[in-house]
């Protein structure tokens, strides 16, 4: 796993996977490697109520629910889809699940506008075509053909990003749990047809501020369990959140540094502040571009943290995060660096008069990046 830039989540946890299926004696639904209840705890972490000899560490922050739900839908024939805005865990969510449940998180489809059906369902080596004929050998399943194949679990990200061609021909494999293969020759079998083994399901994920660029059709909505993952708004689960995924990020680059817990607050403040300012502001151009989403406040925080161990005092400082915030959220100029100096001026400015502590350098920070940007 060392060697990996990002491991899969079944390797990255394989040991406690292996520990878990070890003490699991619940019921699988088919081929599941772990038991529904055994698969929440992997991803929301135990409890001592669980009675178990050693801790599972929480993966996925939020409503326990939409975990459960998630579950009991790939536990039916329906495919499920985990939407919502940018930054909100849904690939994360997918990805432990698909680790948990089949041991393989990797079988997925990237939905784009260049994505085609060859993508979801097959293609051919065409080397072997010419010489040999197209045969079985000779073809070049797709991540969701292999799923079907295995009785596993198939992953597509950004679903309304793909076109409505693509998204159609989803709807005979969410539907019949096969694909027909009509270039092969039927022998009286099934030789042209691949089949879905039990255990087979799909999770898709949207973005809801896609809404419009390829709307799903009636016909593919009906094959989906919708579960709509909302934007963390708790301080003390977005704190988890930050503070969980930057530690990771952090082993990565072998960088041993705490994140003092004032300098959270200012980012999980400056956050929430810039969410509010966007929330009231009266048109799109008054708005950063930036989602601001959990996943921005990482890299937000990661940008800060190897700045400073690269070229600071190998310490993150507040006037290094304000550095990384304006240097990450700056999609559009002048626009955006407009919307941050007002911030800074308008808020940021009035607390570290009230205040101190770490706004008075956050805000010189702040002030000093957007000068160097104008």
């Amino acid at each position: 796993m060392s060697d990996l830039l990002r491991a899969p989540a079944e390797i990255k946890y394989s040991e406690e996977l292996d520990w878990l299926e070890s003490v699991d004696d619940g019921p699988k639904p088919f081929s599941w490697r772990l038991s529904p209840k055994m698969v929440r705890l992997f991803i929301l972490g135990s409890e001592r109520s669980d009675g178990l000899e050693r801790e599972v560490a929480q993966k996925w922050f939020g409503d326990r629910s939409f975990v459960e739900r998630s579950i009991v839908t790939l536990a039916s024939d329906r495919g499920l889809l985990l939407i919502g805005d940018p930054g909100t865990g849904k690939s994360w969510l997918a990805e432990l699940l698909s680790a948990a449940i089949s041991r393989n998180s990797t079988q997925v489809v990237q939905g784009t506008a260049g994505t085609t059906e060859d993508h979801i369902k097959y293609s051919w080596n065409v080397s072997m075509v010419i010489a040999k004929g197209q045969s079985r050998e000779s073809m070049i399943p797709s991540p969701i053909m292999t799923a079907m194949e295995t009785g596993t679990i198939g992953r597509f990200e950004e679903l309304t990003r793909s076109t409505s061609d693509v998204q159609d021909a989803l709807i005979s494999i969410l539907s019949e749990k096969y694909i027909s293969v009509p270039e092969l020759e039927s022998g009286g079998g099934d030789d042209n047809i691949v089949f879905a083994k039990p255990g087979f399901s799909i999770i898709a994920t949207a973005n809801s501020r896609d809404r419009g660029v390829n709307d799903l059709s009636s016909a593919l909505k009906r094959r989906f369990n919708f579960v709509r993952i909302p934007v963390v708004t708790n301080k003390k689960s977005e704190a988890e959140i930050v503070r969980f995924r930057t530690e990771e990020l952090l082993r990565r680059h072998s960088i041993d540094l705490d994140v003092p817990p004032t300098l959270l607050d200012v980012l999980l403040q400056s956050f929430a502040d810039l969410r509010a300012s966007a929330a009231a502001a009266g048109s799109d151009d008054e708005k950063l571009e930036s989602a601001l989403s959990t996943a921005e406040q990482i890299g937000v925080l990661e940008d800060a943290v190897l700045h400073g161990n690269f070229f600071g005092e190998s310490a993150l400082t507040a006037r290094t995060l304000a550095s990384s915030l304006v240097g990450s959220l700056t999609r559009r100029e002048p626009e955006d660096l407009a919307i941050l100096n007002k911030y800074l001026h308008g808020v940021v400015e009035p607390r570290s008069r009230e205040e101190g502590g770490s706004w008075p350098e956050f805000l010189e920070g702040g002030r000093d990046a957007i000068a160097t940007l104008s």
